[in-house]
């Protein structure tokens, strides 16, 4: 495997100094999501396999080629799991990628955000240097929390070699419920039972039906089912998996946006379909309209509090992502130079 870290440093060395871009790709199921593509692609599947996994410390290492099924399918080997769902999107998808994407699917309001599992990080920045950030253990993190700032950052910092995850166990048992109820009252609802101890793992409101999973202790969803009294569904994980993959009919053509705001606030007035997850926290928007409604869709989210990115079609010469406050972009820019000096690094993917 060295061998392969010695041609990924030659490549990301001479792109330096010839001034070319580089553009970070793994299995490419994620090549949709940001601004466009650029540069010559660096191809990171070959530096694959899980470096160490130690149930019993609930921590597992993999590069950064590595297939998300492969990851998966280890953990599920000792009925664990990564609690954040991250979305595969195709076959291809790699554990780099879930990190660059940082991609949450249904359970991330009740686990947490891709951010919070990573322990550590090993990154090669644009001079071909490995720097290693954080480490394998919980308490590992002394000075600026370089390993978490690298998720979500799609590849714009620099290769993600390796990273280091915490991993949860499966939950004893799972079921799926729903209920039929308008926007208002469903979000009422949601925000009602966040506040009880409830074994809630997601949530999603659409077309006048809200769905529920419990997850947990089988007497503890046992004692939900009784209390929340919802219609229950057979088949509850083929759901959730076409709501973490939006293979779901609700994500068909179209422009979709993805709304984070508060999970307290109200119904958004806007034009379109919505479906609405997160408890309430993140709501998805169905448009068929183009660019003039891009200026309606992030003043409403912004006048909650909140955010709006155009996920997937639409004119991304809008901007993908919530334009930055001025400062919070100064940060931005000289994180990039700090880590990418001469700019190589899947230029433009963000901003």
């Amino acid at each position: 495997m060295q061998a392969i870290v010695e041609q990924f440093r030659a490549q990301i060395q001479s792109a330096t100094e010839h001034k070319c871009a580089l553009r970070l790709r793994g299995g490419g199921t994620k090549d949709w999501y940001g601004q466009g593509l650029t540069g010559q692609i660096l191809d990171t599947r070959q530096y694959a396999g899980i470096v160490a996994y130690e149930p019993t410390e609930l921590v597992i290492t993999a590069r950064c080629g590595t297939p998300l099924a492969q990851i998966e399918a280890a953990l599920a080997g000792y009925n664990q799991m990564l609690a954040f769902e991250p979305p595969h999107f195709g076959d291809g998808a790699t554990i780099g990628g879930v990190i660059a994407s940082a991609l949450s699917g249904p359970r991330r309001a009740s686990a947490g955000a891709v951010r919070d599992f990573v322990l550590g990080a090993m990154l090669m920045d644009g001079k071909g240097q490995a720097l290693t950030f954080g480490g394998q253990v919980m308490k590992n993190v002394a000075g600026y929390d370089v390993s978490r700032l690298l998720a979500g950052s799609l590849g714009t910092l620099g290769l993600i070699l390796e990273v280091s995850l915490k991993v949860l166990p499966l939950p004893s048992r799972e079921s799926t419920i729903r209920f039929s109820m308008s926007e208002i009252d469903a979000l009422t609802r949601l925000n009602e039972w966040a506040g009880l101890p409830l074994p809630i793992s997601a949530s999603c409101w659409h077309d006048g039906v809200l769905t529920l999973r419990l997850s947990g202790a089988a007497a503890a969803v046992t004692a939900a089912l009784q209390r929340l009294k919802g219609d229950e569904v057979a088949d509850g994980a083929a759901f959730w998996r076409g709501v973490r993959e939006q293979t779901h009919p609700f994500f068909d053509g179209a422009s979709i946006w993805r709304l984070s705001v508060p999970s307290a606030s109200s119904a958004l007035i806007l034009k379109g379909q919505q479906m609405i997850e997160w408890g309430g926290a993140q709501r998805w928007l169905k448009v068929e309209a183009g660019a003039e409604m891009t200026g309606n869709i992030r003043k409403t989210a912004a006048a909650v509090g909140g955010h709006a990115s155009l996920f997937r079609g639409g004119d991304k010469d809008v901007g993908v992502f919530h334009p930055l406050a001025p400062a919070v972009a100064r940060i931005h820019q000289r994180l990039k130079l700090a880590f990418d000096p001469s700019e190589i690094f899947n230029p433009g993917r963000m901003y």
